[in-house]
């Protein structure tokens, strides 16, 4: 690993000071716990299609590759039974249905994140000044964003950044944001929000369409929030500094176009997964590092802590070999894929709360593994990539 010159490494410890900086985490999942070794069975008998038994065997392989444990889902059984329409693959239009389903139950979830969050924050919800809520389904006036305001109770004139239908790359997005707003108004403290359901993507099978088949086998459901700040007080503080957020940015990856597409149709979001995104990650993923971290002098991958966003498990085994990265750099981010499969812009934050907890536990000197400098990836729809440079902070019990 390259040394930083003695001069530029004062001059980041100075501007450290001023990194927007996340204080807070909260997640969350609906009750209903899915087995992955049970779904099959599961989702081929409440889809009506038992009859398909060549590719529930084919589903089954794929649940079982998928390096999935189990997953959370806001749909159970009585749910689905209760509208049938939603089981099937593009016969019948549900839009309407999950509408009514998603409006109501997206900003639900993500205010029981956000609830956990700012308990841990310490500070009054008064001192919220901005907001960020992002989910990939759910469009609706006013949106989320309103609702999240009004069910926590926070001040009317909070500032609000309403994103949709971003993807799952989104983990990144809204920490792109949020650093900008931070460090750019002195004081703040910027609640952030990712709330997804797969009530948008739940339909039946198909015998012609994989990606939906692999779509069915790998997401879940799952809510983040964070608090973020900057100008945070080294001691004194009620707030506890977890992660800085020292740099982003976001490129679309060449020969890339269509890799991973997404349409909001009247049977709910339908999407394109091409086989070749593991590969094209991969083969880019070495350029997105080094035009991150070289003004910082660092070529050494494995002396950072990684928190990818786990889009599948090809797409981790793929970014392992082609940067040779030992197996515990991903130990956190296996760890959340097997717990709660792919719950999209959520899962880069569950990633980061695994790994300060188990860091505290284990008695390391930093929230990121005991390392100094970090990684967060975004990868999704264009195909995206966001990619954030952190540095963690001290261990607090």
């Amino acid at each position: 690993m390259a040394t930083v010159p003695e001069e530029e490494s004062q001059a980041i410890t100075q501007r450290a000071q001023c990194f927007a900086t996340i204080l807070a985490i909260g997640t969350a999942n609906p009750f209903n716990c899915v087995y992955q070794a049970n779904y099959p069975d599961f989702y081929f008998q409440i889809t009506d299609s038992e009859e398909k038994t060549m590719l529930k065997e084919k589903f089954k392989r794929i649940c079982e590759k998928s390096m999935i444990k189990k997953r959370y889902m806001h749909l159970t059984e009585e749910i689905l039974k209760e509208n049938p329409n939603l089981c099937s693959y593009d016969g019948v239009p549900s839009l309407n249905t999950r509408q009514d389903i998603q409006i109501v139950d997206t900003p639900k979830l993500g205010v029981k994140a956000a609830t956990v969050a700012i308990k841990e924050w310490g500070r009054p919800k008064s001192d919220i000044t901005h907001l960020i809520f992002n989910s990939t389904s759910g469009v609706d006036m006013p949106g989320a964003d309103y609702q999240i305001i009004k069910s926590l109770g926070l001040k009317t004139s909070v500032k609000r950044v309403m994103l949709y239908h971003q993807g799952c790359f989104a983990g990144g997005t809204v920490l792109r944001i949020a650093k900008d707003l931070a460090e750019n108004n002195p004081g703040s403290r910027v609640l952030v929000v990712c709330s997804e359901i797969t009530v948008v993507t739940f339909r039946g099978p198909s015998d012609d369409d994989m990606a939906c088949l692999v779509g069915q086998a790998i997401f879940g459901d799952g809510a983040a929030a964070l608090i973020i700040g900057a100008n945070v007080p080294d001691k004194g503080s009620i707030e506890k500094p977890l992660f800085r957020l020292v740099s982003t940015s976001e490129v679309i990856l060449p020969d890339s176009k269509g890799a991973i597409e997404g349409h909001l149709r009247e049977v709910g979001l339908t999407f394109h997964l091409s086989p070749e995104v593991p590969k094209l990650i991969s083969e880019n993923i070495e350029k997105c590092l080094e035009e991150a971290f070289s003004p910082f002098g660092i070529s050494d991958w494995n002396s950072l802590f990684w928190a990818p966003h786990p889009g599948g498990a090809a797409i981790l085994r793929e970014i392992e070999v082609k940067v040779g990265l030992k197996k515990e750099k991903f130990r956190a981010t296996w760890h959340v894929l097997s717990e709660y499969g792919n719950m999209s812009s959520a899962c880069v934050f569950f990633i980061l709360d695994e790994m300060r907890k188990r860091s505290l536990e284990e008695g390391k000197s930093t929230t990121g593994e005991g390392l100094k400098w970090g990684v967060l990836f975004g990868f999704g729809p264009g195909l995206t990539v966001e990619t954030v440079v952190l540095q963690s902070a001290p261990t607090v019990a």
